[in-house]
């Protein structure tokens, strides 16, 4: 997880999620509409994952 990919999920979450497919994308999107920090948490947890 990159320094760049770790600001991008605080400041705006779905962005950080781009190269993890679609579907993490609107996940985070959705998080994001129901609250800053929930997007912010679903972002770090996605790129956190080795997969």
């Amino acid at each position: 997880m990159s320094l760049l990919r770790v600001l991008l999920a605080i400041f705006f979450p779905p962005l950080a999620v781009l190269g993890k497919g679609c579907g993490s994308v609107v996940i985070v999107f959705l998080l994001t509409l129901c609250g800053w920090v929930p997007g912010v948490i679903g972002a770090l947890v996605i790129l956190n994952n080795p997969k």
